[in-house]
């Protein structure tokens, strides 16, 4: 362009004494809409949105034939100077911005290389072209709606990094909690009933759901995913009988001992005396495990005897646990360095997520009974390249294989809980849960930085294969605070405060909600065992560590307590290493 007029507010590009300027602007605009228009078409077949969009985009082809200029929305530009191979690029800018599609010609600026080289664009700014005024509901549909079902410190977490995807064009959570919501990291929905099947399908009927993630294991294990499925909803977390795999400890260790999988040598009973004259025969220390879901509490490691028969009398003949304690497995000690490792499924393929190493005693120095989990970090150092490695091999492919050959495929994610035995440095499995740990997901949350919703769709729709995860070089570390009398009988109730301050310690904080509920004067209070998780990030363990410590240390909650010691294996071998 060597020339430029402007009349009555409209710019146009033309070159003096020659027609060559409608040419170059009819030759760019065919450009950018022929790009649309193959865009559009390839993307038509995964989203029945674009097929719509496909044939305006071809209306607009054919009526760009006859009209020289491309238009853009009111008061965005008058004029635009691009290169034409930069052309071919708009649509990938239009598409992958999550703001209004228009954005990019605003954020992006294409430098003239020469003026004989690039074309003016007419910009009426009275007639916006009715292409470029659909893009913006249409990126909003290319993104995902996403459900997450649950109201914990996982489903949180997980509604924290779903809404950083690009993909995710916004987050809905049933139940949620108070964190959540204050937060704004979900819109939570306190009243859809997430045991009604019906109602939730329902729900994301009504609302265009795209994607539920189911967060906790009860309702997989009572066959919500099922039913999603059933109802052509795209759903993550496995059918009821691949969460088996969690809510019956039996089928798993019979699964192992069936596909080879190295695991702790068991036996299952639903007699007490038989139970009682195994564990004379073996000895202790020994592990008694209930068989079904029991809130991670389930599980004791007897030192002696009398302990290890409390335990059996507790679950067969008192009933403890109800139905979920009818058989129990006894299980032999593994002495080591418990591991949590994670794994996304799809049914056939499996692709690693990051180490972390949760702390299950209630207690500093890893004494007291047994929890849901007290604190952890991520990366872990006990689960190196070579380890994760083995993992992958001897564990989880063996498992996902299993399972597809016993009918019934797992897809969502795999954690399994595993030891690295002390005297072989091997990794052996514990246990298998089906969802996202809690606190882990925490610390991955934290630190991913994929798109989190394109990979859990890629898993709904079995396109595992190939797909690979971003993660921060950054650590992570999560505290837990919880009730006090927890893992046993804890008030419920007692006022939080300070939260907000909390997370203005340093760069990296957030308190993420596992048991919280609001009083009626709006006070954020307790209301379970396990009731926050004070989560940090830093350059290494040392200043996450750091962090989170400081920030547990600004909340004024007398009614609760931590454990003051989380990280304290991966901080000793580093210090044991330092020294030699």
């Amino acid at each position: 362009v060597n020339e430029q007029k402007q009349t009555k507010g409209v710019v146009k590009p033309f070159l003096s004494e020659s027609g060559l300027s409608k040419t170059l602007s009819k030759t760019a605009t065919l450009t950018v809409s022929v790009s649309l228009f193959i865009s559009f078409a390839n993307l038509g077949s995964n989203f029945p949105t674009c097929r719509c969009v496909h044939l305006i985009s071809t209306l607009h082809l054919l009526l760009s034939i006859s009209s020289p200029t491309i238009t853009t929305p009111q008061n965005h530009l008058s004029t635009l100077s691009v290169s034409p191979p930069l052309l071919l690029l708009l649509p990938l800018l239009l598409l992958s911005s999550s703001r209004p599609p228009i954005r990019p010609f605003a954020l992006v600026s294409f430098p003239t290389v020469s003026k004989a080289a690039n074309f003016g664009f007419v910009a009426p700014r009275q007639s916006p072209s009715p292409l470029f005024q659909l893009l913006p509901a249409v990126t909003a549909a290319l993104r995902v709606i996403v459900l997450v079902i649950g109201g914990g410190g996982r489903e949180h977490a997980l509604c924290h990094a779903l809404k950083r995807s690009p993909s995710c064009n916004s987050v809905l959570c049933a139940p949620g909690n108070p964190g959540i919501t204050s937060s704004g990291d979900a819109a939570c929905v306190p009243d859809l009933d997430v045991t009604d099947s019906s109602a939730v399908i329902s729900f994301c009927q009504k609302h265009n759901v795209g994607l539920v993630v189911v967060g906790p294991e009860v309702p997989l294990v009572a066959g919500l995913a099922n039913d999603l499925v059933s109802a052509d909803i795209l759903t993550f977390g496995p059918s009821s009988q691949a969460a088996a795999l969690e809510g019956s400890k039996n089928f798993m260790k019979n699964l192992c001992h069936k596909y080879n999988i190295p695991t702790a040598k068991y036996k299952t009973f639903s007699d007490a005396t038989a139970a009682k004259e195994y564990i004379q025969e073996q000895g202790v220390p020994i592990v008694i495990k209930a068989d079904g879901l029991a809130a991670g509490k389930g599980v004791t490691v007897a030192m002696e005897l009398e302990e290890a028969f409390e335990s059996v009398d507790s679950m067969l003949v008192k009933g403890v646990f109800g139905a979920a304690g009818c058989q129990v497995i006894v299980e032999e000690f593994l002495e080591g360095e418990e591991a949590s490792f994670f794994a996304l499924v799809d049914g056939e393929n499996a692709i690693p997520l990051e180490s972390a190493q949760d702390h299950k005693r209630v207690g500093d120095g890893d004494t007291g009974p047994n929890t849901g989990g007290m604190g952890a970090y991520s990366p872990a150092p006990v689960l190196t390249k070579e380890v994760q490695d083995v993992v992958m091999e001897s564990i989880i492919h063996p498992t996902v294989k299993g399972m597809a050959e016993e009918g019934c495929k797992f897809v969502g994610v795999l954690f399994a809980g595993l030891m690295i035995e002390k005297k072989s440095g091997l990794p052996k499995l514990i246990e298998f849960n089906v969802r996202f740990g809690d606190p882990e997901c925490t610390d991955d949350a934290s630190r991913v930085q994929s798109d989190l919703a394109k990979v859990l769709l890629a898993a709904c729709r079995g396109e595992l294969k190939g797909v690979s995860l971003d993660w921060s070089r950054d650590s992570a570390m999560v505290v837990v605070m919880a009730s006090r009398g927890y893992p046993g009988a804890y008030e419920k109730g007692t006022i939080i405060g300070n939260l907000e301050e909390a997370e203005r310690v340093a760069p990296g904080v957030k308190v993420f909600h596992a048991g919280t509920g609001l009083d009626s004067e709006g006070n954020v209070v307790a209301s379970g065992g396990r009731v926050l998780g004070v989560t940090a990030k830093g350059r290494d363990l040392e200043e996450a560590r750091e962090r989170a410590y400081t920030a547990v240390g600004q909340i004024n909650w007398p009614g609760g307590f931590f454990r003051s010691d989380i990280g304290w294996r991966a901080l000793l071998q580093k210090q044991v290493a330092s020294k030699d």
